[in-house]
């Protein structure tokens, strides 16, 4: 039995890329374990958190298939910092206990990345052995909302501002990784922080 992957939280604002940091980590043979798509599991029409969402927000956010519309949804909990809190007081815990079953059940890899924008302030960044913040413009933030989201510029900015600055997640980093620009400046970031924390005899 080979040694215990080594833990990596990734972790950053909305549209700043960890999705496409995550992807290069596991083109190096990383387990990628993405929250925001068992978020959405956890969510689903029968599920406990499904009902529980319900209670709190009323039949109004749902789509015509009888499933939470995630659009409807956030805009509410987007313009509201309660209605937020309450919300991710349903859905953290079932997506905590979905990533425990999934570290455990993982198959032998080098590294195992848990992609979640609030791996921080969910408490499960303590769990991981290195924390990687992805970052960059609020600009380019917006520009990505609008483009791959459909969203308008205000409801771009309102997302953005919804969440706590990307200076509070950059102060727990072991590794900042900066996405402003194009995709092979992110890649020589990803190549350099794989060599420091899980292959220090890499090449590239």
């Amino acid at each position: 039995m080979g040694k215990r992957p080594i833990l990596i939280g990734l972790t950053g604002n909305i549209a700043c890329g960890k999705s496409t940091v995550a992807r290069m980590l596991a083109e190096k043979g990383a387990y990628i374990i993405d929250a925001d798509a068992i978020a959405h599991e956890v969510i689903r029409k029968g599920t406990p958190a499904y009902e529980a969402i319900l209670r709190r927000f009323g039949e109004g956010i749902l789509g015509p298939d009888g499933e939470i519309d995630r659009r409807r949804l956030g805009a509410i909990v987007f313009r509201d910092l309660n209605a937020l809190r309450d919300l991710e007081a349903i859905v953290h815990p079932a997506v905590l206990v979905e990533i425990q079953r999934r570290i455990q059940a993982c198959p032998e890899a080098p590294a195992i990345v848990i992609e979640a924008i609030k791996l921080i302030e969910s408490g499960f960044a303590r769990a991981c052995d290195t924390l990687w913040v992805v970052t960059c413009s609020e600009s380019e933030q917006v520009r990505r909302l609008m483009i791959e989201r459909g969203l308008t510029e205000e409801e771009a900015r309102v997302r953005i501002r919804a969440q706590p600055p990307q200076e509070e997640k950059i102060r727990h980093a072991h590794v900042i990784i900066d996405n402003s620009g194009d995709l092979e400046a992110t890649r020589r970031q990803v190549e350099q922080a794989w060599r420091e924390w899980i292959d220090p005899d890499a090449t590239g």
